[in-house]
């Protein structure tokens, strides 16, 4: 649908249980902050809330470890007209990891779904 977003990391000690395998909270942190790095261009317009996290799935695939360099690829897999659904795929050398799928609903100022504005979508 759209241009893929990589976003590069490590496994650090501080990502990792006693095993030294990646804490499963970490990927919503770091797929969290891959989705930020992806719409840091995205401007929302004044009095709107912007984007919020509605529903969140991850499926775990195979471990990440200490030290595993990955990338977390982002990118829109259905657009409404209120909301927007993004796949995020945790890849190790070739091999997917983790999927994780978000949907975000676009606020406005009363805090209720409303349209999003095309001036966002064109920035896609």
């Amino acid at each position: 649908m759209e241009k893929v977003h990589i976003f590069n990391f490590a496994v650090a000690y501080a990502d990792t249980d006693a095993e030294g395998i990646m804490y499963h909270g970490r990927y919503i942190e770091i797929g969290e902050r891959a989705r930020s790095n992806w719409s840091k261009n995205i401007v929302v317009p004044d009095g709107d809330l912007g984007f919020v996290v509605r529903e969140l799935n991850i499926k775990y695939l195979q471990p990440l470890l200490l030290n595993d360099e990955f990338i977390v690829e982002t990118h829109p897999v259905k657009i409404g007209a209120a909301s927007m659904t993004i796949e995020q795929k945790f890849v190790k050398d070739g091999q997917i990891c983790a999927i994780m799928n978000i949907t975000i609903a676009y606020l406005g100022s009363d805090m209720r779904p409303k349209a999003i504005p095309e001036t966002i979508l064109n920035m896609l």
